[in-house]
This record gives structure tokens, C-alpha cells and sequence, in this order.
């Protein structure tokens, strides 16, 4: 059988192309190398709990906005049980030695009055952030399902974060609250173009969302709908190669011998994994060359804290630390001062319950600390030990980590029935990303052309999708995948679809 098209990877990305595609009549075909679908939307059960791998909260699922729309044309939304943060705070920021935990509410009039409540004369400062905010947003028509051509003003491209942020006021305190979950974007205080922190805040700002069921719900109603349209899915077995005759691809080679015949293939994997399956001339090595001297975002370390029964209240927002005044400098922790931020998101629950069954630490983490190890692999296909000493590596990493969120909260420790941890080497070896890099290649205003990465290559039939493209994240990933999309049935077409679900 020949599909219309093939999906190497089972991320989110790959995921939404095939709903957007095999709704709309394709026949397409994804390949996932893992046994679990969803890459960083992936979700494990341990000691009755669920926990989400990496994805804790969704931004810009309120009515009318970007992602309740694509969600409502993938058919997901009326089986997605959510529930929405404090309008009054989805993120509190808190910094050692400050008592105040500095609330971001929902809705910009809500962010603009809570922030001035701690900043009573900086209102102006406040004001102009969000009024800039909202201008950058609209200069990107995807990301408004615009079917307008190329962007609008790209100033915010080449600005720096940080020092578009010092510009606005010279609180010291209100800059670092305004940047205060960093942790979303892995901003690098001499490079992060201030367009990914608008696209990224903007989001959380509008609406933010807890999905209760875990974010890998969204994974399986997407597979659903999928299978239902005629799509087919084989997982636990890796693309190895993609095969080109003349200037087009034809087939993919799996890892078990099996040859997928297509007309057009999109891939969902990171761009230097998919150009070492590549072998044709179309692909410059120019081209090869650029991507490889990238340098991606960092990776993280979590500890998935499984809590004893009725213990531990639940709260409905998620808690920003910095062990430091300035959020810019937590990515470059020494040995000795880790962790030098985290974040603590509470496991979703349903509206009548009190107490929650768990909560992640989440903070940074180099991949050198793990490098002793890279030549292990470690999934549910693949289950290689890396040995006792990594084993008592990650069990040191979460009990400084537990201390230090103990002196926040201080009834964390007795309420503790279990634990479990995720390194670098897991996110690398789940989601594929290089390193486990969490949120792909590290965008740079400095040369923010460098880092745009475009859909269509130089195959004619070979697409790219994924955070790498545009934005990361599940609003950045799926607008990602309607850009892929609308390059086979037409952008106009596509966006009246989705606007009009």
C-alpha cells in the first residue's frame, strides 16, 4: 500500500498532522519508535498517581482562542476533562528570603491589577508590557490562525528578552517577577529574542489550564480520531532511513526491514536526527552544517512525588522558586548552587477533591552531569540498566531537591509515600531530542533568521514539523503542525476549517 502520506514520529507534532490530515480525507500512516505515543505529552502511572513527563499546563484553551479552536476542529475538546487555574494567580513567583509570592492572573485587565498591587507605581511599566505583549502576538498570523503571508513586524525577533525587560522599568524585583517562570522557555539572558516570551506568556495570560485526566488524554483522543479516519499507527519501531529517487522520496525503511511506501512525507523528529536519514543531494551540506551548529535548549531533572492519602493540599496554581535574584541566572547553575530555581506543579484533580495524589519538581539540569552514561538507553522497549551509580546520581539530585522544596513547604516531607526521577538521558531517550534538550533549537536575536527552520526542504515531498520550526510547547507545536498541513491542502482552506469548527 502506498499512503499519502507518512509521519516519521509520534510527538504531538506528528500526532495533530495526522488528525488535521486524515480528517480531511488523506491516507497517512505514523511511525513512533517508542511503545508510547506523544513524546513530551507522555503521562506514567506510579503508586496510584498519574504523572505528566513534561507538559503540566496549557495555555490558550479558553473559549474563542487559538488552541480551543484547533482543539475543536480535531474533535478533542468535548472529551477533555480540564480544569482552569486561579483566575487570580496560575503561576506564583518566589524568591528565597522575599515572603511575598508575586501572583500572575489570567486575563490582562486581572494581570495588570494583581501585579500592581505589588508594584503600585509602576502601573505605567505594567501597562506597556502588556499593550507590547499583545502588539507582538499579532504580528504573527499563525499564531492567530491569520492565513496572512509571512509576519509583521519582526523588531521583537532581534530584541533581547532581558534587556527589553530592563528597558520597561528599573524594579529590579518587577523585572524578574515579569520574567519569573522562565522555566516555560529556558531563557538565556544575552540571547532569547523577546518574540518567544511574548508568544509563550501571551498564552498562560489569556487562560491556563490543568488537563485532569493527564496530558497524554490529549495523545489518546488524537489516536483515536485517527484510527477512526482510516489512519495507521505502528509504534515500537523506529525509522532508520528515507529513501529518495530523483528529486522525491519513496519509502521509509523501518527498524525491523519493513519498507512504508508514500507520496509525501512529513517528519516530526528533531531536524539533525532526520538529515542522518537522509542521503541526497537535495539536502546541501550547507544546510546540514547550519542545524548542526545550533545550540539547543537545556534539559531538566524532575522528581515525581507520589503523596500519601489526604495529606497534602491541593493548590490551583503552580509555584515558581528562585534560590537567586535574578531569574537569568538559573541555567548556568554551579554544582554547588543547585538547584538554583524550580518549579512545582501539583497533579491535576477533579473539582470536588481537596487533597492531590502528587506533584513534579521540576529544574535544569546540564547533560554533562550525565554524560558518563549517554551510551545507555532506557525505555519501556528498550529497558538497559545504566547501573547502580546513576541510580544513586539521580536519588542524591531528588533528595536536595525535596530539601530545598521542604523549606517552602514545609509539610512536604512527612506527606511523601513514594518517589520517582527523570534525567536528561530520559527526555533524550522519550522524546528524542538531542541531549534531551527540552524545547529544541535555543533561538537568538542576535541572528534570528538562523533559527528559523522552514517547513518545506529542499525533497518536494519531505515536510518538517515540530517545536523547531516555530514555537515550542503544545500551542506552539500544533500551530506547527497546521503550518506542515497547510502546505498539502492549502492554508485558506485549512484556517476557514479550524475558525469554523
Amino acid at each position: 500500500m502506498q499512503y499519502d502520506v507518512m509521519i516519521a514520529g509520534g510527538g504531538l507534532g506528528g500526532l495533530v498532522c495526522a488528525g488535521i490530515l486524515a480528517q480531511e480525507g488523506m491516507s497517512v500512516c505514523v511511525v513512533e519508535k517508542n511503545n508510547q505515543l506523544g513524546g513530551a505529552l507522555q503521562s506514567f502511572r506510579r503508586d496510584r498517581c498519574t504523572f505528566d513527563t513534561s507538559v503540566h499546563y496549557i495555555g490558550g484553551l479558553g473559549e474563542g482562542q487559538t488552541l480551543n479552536r484547533l482543539f475543536r476542529y480535531l474533535n478533542i475538546l468535548p472529551d477533555l476533562r480540564l480544569r482552569k487555574y486561579d483566575d487570580d494567580g496560575f503561576d506564583h513567583i518566589l524568591f528565597k528570603g522575599d515572603p511575598v509570592e508575586y501572583r500572575l492572573a489570567q486575563g490582562y485587565t486581572n494581570f495588570i491589577k494583581k501585579l500592581t498591587e505589588y508594584f503600585p507605581r509602576e502601573k505605567a511599566a505594567i501597562q506597556k508590557y502588556c499593550d507590547d505583549i499583545r502588539y507582538i502576538c499579532r504580528q504573527f498570523p499563525m499564531y492567530n490562525l491569520n492565513a496572512a503571508d509571512g509576519y509583521g513586524d519582526t523588531a521583537a525577533m532581534h530584541i533581547n528578552t532581558r534587556d527589553y525587560l530592563s528597558s520597561l522599568t528599573q524594579n529590579k524585583k518587577l523585572q524578574n517577577v515579569l520574567a519569573g517562570n522562565i522555566l516555560l522557555y529556558a531563557g538565556k539572558p544575552e540571547s532569547t529574542p523577546l518574540h518567544v516570551h511574548a508568544l509563550v506568556i501571551n498564552s498562560y495570560i489569556e487562560s491556563s489550564w490543568k488537563c485532569i485526566d493527564g496530558s497524554d488524554h490529549i495523545i489518546k483522543l488524537l489516536i483515536r480520531n485517527i484510527k477512526r479516519a482510516g489512519g495507521h499507527i505502528i509504534k515500537g519501531n523506529a525509522v532508520v532511513g528515507l529513501v529518495a529517487s530523483g528529486n522525491n522520496l519513496t519509502h521509509a525503511i523501518l527498524e525491523n526491514g519493513e519498507h512504508i511506501h508514500a507520496r509525501n512525507f512529513i517528519s516530526g523528529m528533531h531536524p539533525l536526527q532526520m538529515l542522518q536519514m537522509v542521503d541526497s543531494p537535495l539536502i546541501r551540506p550547507a544546510f546540514r552544517k547550519r542545524l548542526a551548529s545550533l545550540e539547543n535548549t537545556p534539559s531538566a531533572f524532575l522528581v515525581y512525588v507520589a503523596m500519601k492519602k489526604n495529606t497534602f493540599p491541593y493548590r490551583n496554581y503552580n509555584l515558581y522558586v528562585y534560590n537567586t535574584s535574578d531569574v537569568w541566572q538559573t541555567m548556568r547553575y554551579r554544582p554547588e548552587e543547585w538547584p538554583a530555581s524550580y518549579a512545582i506543579f501539583y497533579n491535576g484533580i477533579p473539582e470536588n477533591e481537596t487533597y492531590t495524589d502528587g506533584l513534579a519538581l521540576m529544574t535544569y539540569m546540564h547533560y554533562d552531569e550525565v554524560k558518563y552514561w549517554e551510551n545507555t538507553v532506557h525505555t519501556t522497549r528498550i529497558p538497559q540498566s545504566r547501573g547502580s551509580e546513576y541510580e544513586n546520581f539521580k536519588n542524591q539530585r531528588a533528595e536536595k531537591l525535596i530539601e530545598d522544596a521542604a523549606t517552602v513547604l514545609p509539610e512536604l516531607r512527612h506527606c511523601i509515600s513514594a518517589y520517582h526521577t527523570a534525567s536528561p538521558l530520559s527526555f533524550r531517550d522519550y522524546t528524542g531530542s538531542p541531549q534531551g534538550s527540552m524545547y529544541g533549537f535555543l533561538k537568538d536575536c542576535t541572528d534570528p533568521m538562523k533559527t528559523l527552520i522552514p517547513v518545506r526542504t529542499k525533497i518536494p515531498n519531505l515536510l518538517l514539523t515540530g517545536q523547531n520550526l516555530n514555537l515550542h510547547g503544545v500551542l506552539g507545536v500544533a500551530i506547527s503542525a497546521v503550518v506542515t498541513c497547510a502546505e498539502l491542502i492549502g492554508k485558506e482552506y485549512l484556517l476557514n476549517k479550524i475558525k469554523n469548527a
